[in-house]
């Protein structure tokens, strides 16, 4: 593959807000991903290493260490995915998000295969070679994508209030990369989510009730699972912010079709359940699954009002482990 000549990335990036070249602000979301990119292939180069006896005990271990590092890749596809592919589709670049996903969900799949096969005493070395080095050569192809088609594509359309929306929510889901910088540009606009049929001062009057928007935000985030919801027209229009996520939801979600929210791979799952709901035949869908040590219980309902008309479809999830564990009775207050 054609080496990346980080100058030359440089040269065509550019800022549509100022004349600094962002790969060069500390900070500055395109300056984050392509240090983070140098560590991979840094990484890259350490399994490449280790590659010529895995049969030697020492070189395997050197090489199992080297896949976990590489693993943490993890977090720079989950910003991209969630941080920077929604502003791409709200500027119509649609293709190349998809195929970017798909690929980093095979690239995920390819690492957590090898590392198995690392620890398993009866891998086949050659085999495992092989898949090794075709892993290593998918990371690098998508490095030369972010930088030489997704970067330039970004800088050709973001507006600086976005790059720093971007900044600010990286937090969500963390770095390869130690003491990032607070980027704050020279003229910043605050990009507040707009508001829609409601004053941020006002109340929200509803059947049974009245609240404040303090109060029915903080009331939401209190409750013990994650919601979403998703609009009749499959806008994502609202998600909770609760103490315990299960899965990270950032604010530039807001207003992406909930079609473009999910890998590939899983899309057409979501795809029937809104399909099924809005067609009536289903009121909700429930599924549970394992992630590391909690069981986690997503449930899917149809909303819809007192004429059964369809307005949307709610996410329900919540790590259901510590009441699977329930036993016996508790009638007294804890201590």
């Amino acid at each position: 593959m054609k080496k990346i000549d980080l100058a030359l990335i440089k040269n065509k990036l550019f800022e549509k807000s100022g004349t600094d070249n962002p790969a060069d602000i500390p900070g500055h979301p395109v300056n984050v991903l392509i240090k983070e990119n140098r560590v991979i292939e840094k990484i890259i180069a350490e399994v490449r290493s280790n590659l010529q006896d895995i049969t030697k005990e020492e070189n395997l271990k050197k090489l199992l260490a080297g896949i976990n590092n590489l693993l943490k890749i993890d977090v720079h596809y989950l910003r991209k995915e969630n941080l920077i592919f929604p502003y791409m589709e709200k500027y119509g670049i649609t293709a190349p998000p998809k195929v970017m996903w798909g690929v980093d969900d095979e690239i995920r799949e390819d690492l957590k295969s090898i590392k198995e096969g690392l620890q398993s005493n009866n891998h086949n070395s050659s085999a495992l070679v092989s898949k090794i080095e075709s892993a290593l050569a998918k990371v690098e192809e998508m490095i030369f994508k972010e930088e030489n088609i997704m970067i330039p594509m970004l800088l050709e359309q973001l507006t600086q209030e976005e790059w720093k929306a971007i900044a600010d929510e990286g937090d969500e889901f963390g770095y390869l990369i130690e003491n990032i910088p607070d980027w704050k540009p020279k003229k910043i606009l605050d990009l507040n989510v707009r508001k829609e049929n409601i004053h941020e001062e006002g109340f929200v009057k509803l059947p049974t009730g009245i609240f404040d928007l303090e109060q029915l935000t903080y009331m939401l985030n209190t409750l013990p699972f994650d919601i979403t919801f998703v609009d009749k027209d499959d806008i994502v229009r609202y998600f909770s912010q609760g103490s315990e996520r299960i899965f990270p939801r950032t604010k530039s979600v807001i207003g992406r079709t909930v079609s473009n929210c999910h890998p590939p791979a899983s899309v057409h799952i979501v795809e029937k359940i809104v399909e099924d709901f809005k067609a009536g035949k289903k009121d909700n869908e429930d599924f549970w699954i394992n992630i590391g040590e909690q069981f986690v219980y997503i449930r899917y309902f149809a909303v819809r009002n007192e004429k059964n008309k369809y307005l949307g479809t709610l996410e329900v999830t919540q790590n259901i482990k510590h009441i699977q564990e329930i036993t016996g009775e508790k009638r007294l207050v804890s201590d």
